[in-house]
């Protein structure tokens, strides 16, 4: 499957935990408050900001919980500031690693992201150093249960999607970023449940590793996307069974 990797199910079906324990909620609380700063309180007007609260509607968050975090982003009320940065860098093996953070500071989260990444045997880049190995898409999870292939394939291509994929679970409609949220409310017009959708980085190709170095890279993954400043983290691995 083009730009899937298997970290790709292993990080999607980590984020049902990171839910229960509230650590998506953290995140998701910064990339509103960061939205609402830059652009207003106003989703209807403000595109990041509906995808933001779109995302956490998927994830449950209650609505007071969101109200608050735009409210800080407009200075209605107090709050941390955060700023959005990325890092770049190579796992064990020589994967590619890409990493979006939001943080209140860089010097701090920098420090921690690189000890991490030296800690499991690898190395911190520079800005370039990956992310041309990687293509910006939105995609949208649809579970496969109770749902036609057929159907939600010609009502995606319909929608506006650029491409249709899967994993063990669930179906991918991938669309260009700017046309995500279009292709959402097509689909759920449409009628289809949709569980998440995200503008994701996707490799572009594929980088395999056996299966031992694929565990100490898998760890390092883990452990990155289990920083409190880390809003998502990427990366081009796959590996033999």
């Amino acid at each position: 499957m083009s730009g899937h990797s298997k970290w790709s199910t292993i990080k999607r079906k980590k984020a049902a935990v990171d839910a229960r324990r509230g650590k998506i909620f953290t995140t998701l609380i910064k990339e509103i408050t960061i939205a609402a700063r830059e652009a207003g309180g106003d989703a209807s007007s403000n595109p990041r900001l509906r995808q933001a609260v779109s995302s956490a509607r998927d994830s449950n968050m209650p609505h007071d919980n969101i109200k608050r975090a735009i409210m800080k982003g407009t200075g209605e009320l107090p709050g941390v500031t955060y700023e959005e940065c990325t890092y770049e860098g190579f796992g064990h093996g020589g994967v590619a690693i890409f990493m979006e953070v939001l943080t209140d500071n860089k010097n701090r989260t920098v420090a921690e992201i690189r000890h991490l990444i030296t800690k499991y045997g690898g190395n911190l880049g520079e800005n370039g150093s990956v992310s041309w190995m990687f293509d910006k898409k939105g995609q949208i999870i649809i579970s496969k249960v109770d749902q036609n292939e057929d159907n939600l394939f010609e009502d995606s291509i319909n929608a506006g999607a650029e491409d249709f994929d899967a994993d063990e679970d669930n179906y991918i409609v991938k669309t260009d970023p700017l046309e995500m949220m279009n292709v959402r409310k097509i689909l759920e017009d449409n009628g289809y449940k949709i569980d998440s959708a995200k503008v994701e980085m996707l490799p572009k190709n594929l980088h395999r590793i056996d299966k031992d170095k694929s565990e100490k890279a898998i760890m390092l993954l883990e452990s990155i996307e289990d920083h409190e400043d880390i809003k998502s983290v990427y990366t081009n691995l796959d590996f033999e069974d």
